[in-house]
């Protein structure tokens, strides 16, 4: 199945003190960890958001709107048909697991893992960019992944492999990973 890839990496990363889409893991960053991992599962195009210039990144038109914020932006620049959206901080995420989740797709307008609102795949059309644009004008300061979700009527599904979705969000979390 053919898909438009989104990596989010526009987040402040104030929990790692520092951006965590420029970690590095064997010799690659995060932020192209992800994009390859897309480009590996079969996206025909993948987008990044967020002020990456050497990624041709879709800067965000809300700051500090968190993740829907990040599906906001780049909602204008996907043409229409199935997405995934990916945060930069999942270096564990495999082909595997988000072919599960686009297989998973087909009978629904989003699916997630149960407990994890990311990675987020969902089909693009009229009805889910009205409702992106509605969660965001309702909570401006950036609505939770959860609250999309939901507003989308999206399902969950089992999570096979949890350690492919544990995310680095402290400095803490890079350390224990590198080792």
């Amino acid at each position: 199945m053919s898909f438009t890839g989104v990596v989010l990496a526009g987040g402040r990363s104030s929990r790692m003190g520092r951006d965590k889409a420029l970690l590095e893991i064997d010799g690659r960053t995060l932020l192209d960890r992800a994009i390859a991992l897309l480009q590996d599962a079969g996206a025909s195009r993948v987008l990044v958001s967020g002020d990456r210039p050497k990624h041709d990144g879709i800067v965000d038109r809300t700051p500090g709107a968190g993740p829907v914020g990040g599906i906001a932006s780049v909602m204008p620049h996907v043409a229409g048909g199935p997405m995934l959206v990916v945060p930069v901080d999942l270096p564990d995420l495999d082909v595997r697991n988000v072919q599960i989740l686009m297989a998973a797709l087909s009978t629904a307008q989003a699916v997630c893992f149960q407990g994890h609102p990311l990675p987020w795949a969902a089909r693009v059309d009229a009805r889910l960019r009205g409702i992106v644009d509605d969660v965001m004008r309702d909570a401006p300061q950036g609505p939770s992944m959860r609250a999309l979700h939901a507003a989308v009527g999206g399902i969950e599904i089992e999570v096979l492999a949890p350690l492919a979705l544990r995310n680095l969000n402290a400095p803490a979390d890079f350390e224990a990973r590198s080792r």
